[in-house]
């Protein structure tokens, strides 16, 4: 593999790349990139493919909260290809297949190249299924009109405008990364979700009933009508508590850590403190097995399409038997709430759905969130090696690398699984009693944790803004 890479080298390299800044990017730039680029993303999700027909279906359906797509728009993709070259990659690395030393400036291009091959690779997987399979269809009107009736031309046509949009994302997510804040997976997450959320509170059109599909227009026309409070209204009232409840646990998890006293070797007096936060990895390893569910379940219906149903047999977006059945998440009450709901399943099945859900989530987080450190530089090794670049060590301990990563070996790994595997249950359990806007349980669990990050990181580039010197002891020039 080394070889490999070795010979790769050359075409890592020459990858496109957005531009590097060449100096500190002030925090009024960041923020002016990070808007400018949020308000391209909502203009490419509001420009529909050419040539889709209206019968086409949506593969992704059931992920879009987390995909960071819009349906039949350029952007259809979404985050898909660029979260799917990391599991790639995080399973590689994590299995030492892969063995590029990123804290160098070397194995970081080479890294970084790799990645986009990745990318561009997963961009062109994922968009041909939607077509071969059957989902995304050509239009016979246009056709015939633009195309003589070849139908292949405007399929042709679907594809590479999906392709390019995949691709816009990617650059307009290294563009946030590069000169805005934070990066730009987590900030058309949320987007994408803080907009379905707006929706689901405000909506005034009804959908399945005469009421309002919104929170509030719905409580208040039930109110004026007097109709059945629990019949119209009890599922939202259910799916309201859930949202907030998600809110106030991720707010009070985000800021529990374990804080390891650090002491400068040179500046007499001078300390700090390393936090360990309960959720280390972030909720960022939860996008990566979530996305896994989804290419399986997208494999499933592309082979049930195409008349293959040894896997199980699928109705629109949902399967219906066989193992994709059981390897499908749950999204909501009505999916297994089997006393309430005929679920067209004995209690059995539901049950072991529930169960292979629940184990999914909570053993592939605490897998991907040690992967995710290794591959982000946050392992014990990495940060001990900052911590002694930066000058600092742990009072009463030798300043040594191996020391400092001994101590710091009796938190992080341990922290990192705990943090996983609580939030693969907090997911699984606001999928089952589902949220506000229609957006998954996992979604909004990614938004709420992903925006409180974000809020951290703005205040920490203002207080760089004020205190110029800081940038140089945090490692920012």
């Amino acid at each position: 593999m080394g070889e490999l890479l070795d010979r790769m080298e050359p075409l890592l390299a020459a990858m496109p790349a957005v531009k590097s800044p060449e100096g500190h990017v002030n925090f009024k730039n960041k923020l002016m990139w990070t808007v400018a680029v949020l308000i391209l993303y909502f203009a490419l999700t509001n420009i529909p493919v050419f040539g889709l027909a209206s019968s086409s279906q949506d593969v992704f359906l059931y992920w879009r909260a987390l995909l960071a797509g819009a349906s039949g728009s350029i952007v259809h993709l979404g985050i898909g290809p660029i979260v799917t070259a990391s599991i790639v990659l995080q399973l590689l690395k994590g299995a030492d297949i892969l063995q590029i030393d990123t804290s160098e400036e070397r194995g970081q291009v080479m890294y970084m190249g790799l990645q986009k091959i990745l990318i561009m690779v997963m961009i062109v997987v994922e968009a041909a299924p939607n077509l071969v399979g059957g989902f995304m269809l050509p239009d016979p009107v246009i056709a015939q009109n633009f195309f003589g009736g070849n139908l292949f031309a405007v399929s042709l046509l679907i594809f590479i405008q999906i392709c390019i949009g995949g691709f816009l994302v990617f650059l307009l997510d290294e563009v946030v990364t590069k000169w805005g804040i934070g990066s730009g997976v987590g900030l058309f997450i949320i987007a994408g979700i803080s907009q379905a959320l707006v929706n689901g509170f405000i909506n005034w059109i009804p959908v399945s009933d005469p009421y309002p599909v919104g929170f509030f227009p719905r409580i208040i026309a039930i109110g004026m009508n007097g109709a059945s409070y629990f019949q119209y209204f009890g599922k939202d009232t259910l799916a309201f508590i859930t949202t907030i409840a998600i809110f106030l646990i991720i707010v009070y998890v985000e800021s529990t850590r374990i804080e390891i006293p650090l002491a400068h070797s040179q500046v007499r007096g001078a300390r700090a403190r390393f936090p360990v936060k309960l959720i280390y990895a972030s909720v960022l390893p939860m996008i990566l097995v979530r996305v896994l569910q989804a290419n399986i379940q997208m494999v499933g219906m592309f082979l049930s399409n195409v008349g293959i149903t040894v896997l199980g047999k699928f109705s629109g977006q949902q399967p219906q038997n066989g193992i994709m059945y059981f390897l499908a998440p749950i999204n909501g009450p009505t999916q297994w709430m089997w006393w309430i709901t005929d679920l067209g399943h004995p209690a059995w099945e539901v049950i072991l759905r529930l169960s292979v859900d629940i184990t999914f989530m909570v053993v592939g987080g605490a897998i991907f969130a040690l992967f995710w450190i290794k591959t982000a530089g946050l392992d014990s090794k990495d940060v001990a090696r900052q911590i002694q670049l930066s000058g600092m060590s742990i009072p009463g301990y030798r300043r040594n690398l191996q020391v400092l990563e001994k101590y710091l070996d009796r938190y992080i790994p341990k922290v990192t699984i705990i943090g996983g595997v609580f939030i693969g249950i907090l997911s699984v359990i606001a999928n089952l009693f589902g949220v506000i806007g229609a957006v998954s349980g996992t979604g909004l669990l990614l938004t709420v944790s992903i925006t409180y990050r974000l809020y951290e990181e703005i205040a920490s580039q203002q207080i760089m803004e004020m205190y110029p010197f800081m940038r140089t002891f945090f490692g920012k020039e």
